[in-house]
């Protein structure tokens, strides 16, 4: 039998939310999609114990094996069910269901109490939404919707499946809960970054705050993973205000193979609840995400000792600093935080100024790292990171400094906020690991110059990376020329891609206007250079084609020398450390050529291997039949879906298995869209805005034409069902006449074309900076004043000529 695939799961889950959507908003019925998940996996799980416990046991007889089958301590390796959790007895109920899923979660958690106390049963499936409580029938279809998939471990494609569809599910109701989703997720780029910050290690303990659906935490164990720790081998620890929020991070940490993380739900601030003997607990790491701008009391307020660097004003919605030294006041001697903060807190004055001089005074802050705008739920506000040392744990070289970096316009724009790609990411860890100065970028600070400074922590004072203003040469705007300077400043540029300015410009005539030696310091456009033709000339200039080609060809042996640890790992198991291997190897090939810096290059295969980590994943547990299985069930599940958000025939397996259907069932779609429309058009009743006709439209339809359409739309959709119908066998038989050697020959390809086209996606980026340097000069240069002064005087004698033919003098 076939795995269950990722995109299947997760078409399968967003399928789940559909059914709850209308009245409620994804705020409002997370709770409800994330409950139903995490029972019927814990019920399928059960089963396979259950199943295991009766094999174990059935020597002694059925009754024996029966009876210890139902005994808490007979699981270990699962929670145990009763039998009013399981998911046969959810099938049956058909009254009071929402009653019935309550009985379920509370009797499933009063079971397991030591990892799932408080974390299910506050879910109230009874719950007042607006005027009514979600209807039998819909909490019925719901039951009914997750029984269609087993949620087995054994049946998924690769082991961390689940949890890996889990964070796509928060990420889908944070992006639908719009400034909501703030208070739950932080996007994963700046997860990863922050933990790369704070470099984790096997035998450390970890701990967040503020710690949300737990992404930090899971974030920071995958890191260790990939490094070559043990992972198991790690505290996990957090703490969570709200408790929706709080139970969607037990259920995250659960499914994710976390169950020891120590998660507390409570008042950071407040009550912090990790403590013993009076004492706060204290972390090798803190990575956190809080909450902006909030209000906080100091009344009540237990350990009130950590904050010995000051109290920052109780209203005006500041306790941002007091996060601050939260997190300071848990770290072990050696210890490093990194936190997401406001900008706010780098500048204002007040009580905060004094906290943030205290800070510096004591040698905490180790680097500030301005985000781009838009990255977070919840705020369009650029943010920025602080990363934290315990008092005197600096590194020597590091001690009475703080570095800054301005990574703002580090980002890839959206539809609806921006993100971090991996180059950017790679950026900021350079400049944050080599603390060093890099103009534009980044800058060292001492103590002395931020105390001038009134201890402001604003990064554009300090590393301001303002791009310098556009040149414009006063001689080449007056006589003509394209300034060599200019040229000159961009030579880095060109360089970089082989590419040279001989077919572009010429030596300027000293005969133009301007003295020799001005001329001698301008180029011209070469004859019948346009902005046409400047494509072309960069496209086909032979340095810029052949340094390409020496790209390409050192991508190619370094694939031909490095993919082996991608087909070995069925056998070896080594994921994250194949991951490491290849993305400093492709580095180390590819950087010698000049044409892609370092952070590019780390983005090309960082990329790729995101984008193909769960095939991957699968790659490592079922081979390379495995990988074309997910692929297969994927591209039937996506046709058989009308409402798929991707379309089936994209995926890369089709034109290497079905090409011939292809354009056929693309041109069957195109006239199922196109009747639709026009269907549509004629019944779509006018808006009440319209004004009434004197007369029928001029495109209105009779009945009769609607008749044809419509029975032309049954007759497509037929057409269609046919074809996919024969394009789902074809290429189940395509993908049963692939032997062993042809499966990994045909994933590979598949892969490494999918790499070649993430570094051609750069390569062209490249290359059309190079054109666009070029249109600029075109642009600003290209017409002179004097050109100007000829066309006034040509056009003024053309007119003075036209009137003289008229007869005016």
């Amino acid at each position: 039998m076939r795995k269950l695939t990722l995109p299947q799961l997760e078409r399968h889950l967003f399928a789940a939310a559909d059914i709850l959507r209308g009245k409620m908003d994804a705020s409002e019925f997370k709770e409800y999609i994330f409950g139903m998940l995490f029972l019927k996996r814990a019920s399928d799980m059960f089963d396979t114990e259950h199943e295991r416990v009766i094999e174990r046991f059935k020597a002694r007889g059925q009754q024996e094996a029966e009876h210890r089958a139902e005994q808490p301590e007979s699981y270990r390796e699962a929670f145990f069910v009763p039998k009013t959790a399981r998911w046969a007895h959810l099938r049956r109920l058909h009254d009071n269901v929402g009653d019935g899923i309550n009985k379920a979660l509370a009797a499933l958690e009063h079971a397991n109490p030591e990892s799932l106390e408080g974390v299910v049963q506050h879910i109230d499936f009874n719950r007042q939404v607006g005027s009514s409580r979600i209807p039998d029938k819909k909490l019925r279809d719901l039951i009914a919707h997750f029984s269609r998939y087993r949620l087995r471990t054994d049946d998924f494609e690769f082991p961390d499946l689940l949890g890996a569809a889990y964070e796509y599910l928060i990420k889908e109701f944070a992006d639908s809960a719009g400034k909501k989703g703030g208070e739950f997720y932080t996007p994963r780029a700046v997860v990863r970054m922050m933990v790369r910050l704070v470099k984790p290690a096997e035998g450390m303990s970890i701990y967040d705050p503020c710690s949300g659906s737990g992404g930090m935490l899971i974030h920071a164990k995958e890191y260790v993973e990939e490094h070559g720790g043990n992972p198991r081998n790690l505290l996990l620890a957090g703490q969570e205000n709200a408790g929706s929020v709080w139970s969607i991070s037990k259920m995250n940490l659960l499914l994710h193979g976390i169950p020891d993380a120590k998660i507390e739900n409570d008042d950071t601030l407040a009550n912090p609840r990790h403590a013993h003997g009076g004492q706060l607990d204290l972390f090798d790491r803190v990575l956190s995400n809080p909450p902006f701008s909030m209000n906080y009391s100091q009344v009540g307020m237990r350990y009130s000792n950590r904050f010995r660097w000051g109290w920052a004003p109780e209203g005006g919605k500041k306790a941002d600093l007091m996060f601050v030294q939260h997190m300071v006041a848990v770290l072990k001697g050696n210890g490093i935080a990194a936190t997401v903060m406001p900008h706010g807190v780098l500048f204002r004055g007040g009580a905060e100024r004094d906290i943030r001089t205290r800070l510096l005074d004591d040698d905490i802050v180790e680097a500030v790292i301005g985000l781009a705008p838009n990255l977070f739920y919840g705020t369009g506000i650029p943010a920025c990171v602080l990363v934290l040392r315990a008092p005197g744990s600096k590194p020597p070289e590091r001690a009475g400094k703080v570095l800054f970096i301005n990574a703002d316009h580090e980002y890839a724009a959206g539809r609806a906020q921006n993100y971090l790609l991996p180059e950017h990411i790679e950026k900021i860890v350079y400049a944050y690991e080599a603390f060093t100065d890099l103009p534009g970028y980044a800058r060292i600070v001492t103590r002395d110059e931020l105390r001038d400074n009134d201890d402001s922590l604003n990064i554009r004072r300090y590393a301001d990376n303002a791009p310098p203003p556009e040149p414009h040469d006063v001689h080449a705007h007056l006589y003509g020329g394209i300034p060599k300077a200019e040229v000159a400043d961009k030579a880095h540029l060109f360089t970089a891609h082989g590419f040279t300015t001989d077919a572009v410009f010429v030596d300027r005539d000293s005969a133009d206007l301007g003295s020799a030696a001005q001329s001698s310091a301008y180029h011209d456009f070469a004859p019948g250079v346009d902005r046409a033709s400047l494509a072309a000339l960069v496209n086909d200039h032979p340095g810029a084609c052949a340094r390409e080609a020496e790209l390409a060809a050192a991508q190619q042996s370094w694939w031909d020398e490095h993919s082996k640890l991608v087909i070995e790992l069925p056998s070896t198991q080594r994921l994250m450390a194949a991951r490491t291997e290849l993305i400093d190897s492709f580095t180390t090939a590819l950087l010698p050529i000049g044409l892609l810096d370092q952070f590019q290059i780390a983005g090309v295969i960082v990329r790729w291997w995101d984008a193909n980590q769960f095939d991957l994943r699968t790659l490592a547990t079922h081979g390379f039949g495995g990988v074309i299985d997910g692929w297969v069930t994927s591209i039937e599940t996506a046709m058989e879906d009308e409402k798929s958000r991707t379309d089936p025939l994209d995926h890369r397996l089709v034109p290497k298995l079905v090409p011939k259907y292809l354009d056929e069932l693309a041109a069957v779609e195109a006239q199922r869209v196109d009747l639709d429309a026009q269907i549509k058009a004629a019944t779509t009743p006018a808006s009440e805005d319209d004004e009434p006709a004197d007369e029928e439209p001029e495109d209105s339809i009779s009945p009769a034409e609607l008749k044809r359409l419509r029975a032309e739309l049954t007759k497509v959709k037929k057409r269609q069902r046919e074809l996919k119908t024969r394009f789902i066998a074809t290429l189940e038989k395509a993908r049963a006449d692939l032997a062993g050697p042809q499966e990994q020959d045909l994933v590979m390809d598949i892969w490494h074309e999918d790499l070649t086209t993430h570094l051609d996606g750069y390569v062209t980026t490249h290359r059309h900076q190079v054109v666009a340097a070029l249109e600029n000069w075109l642009d600003k240069y290209a017409v002179s004043l004097i050109d100007l002064e000829a066309q006034r005087d040509a056009a003024t004698a053309q007119f003075a000529l036209c009137l003289k033919e008229l007869g005016y003098e």
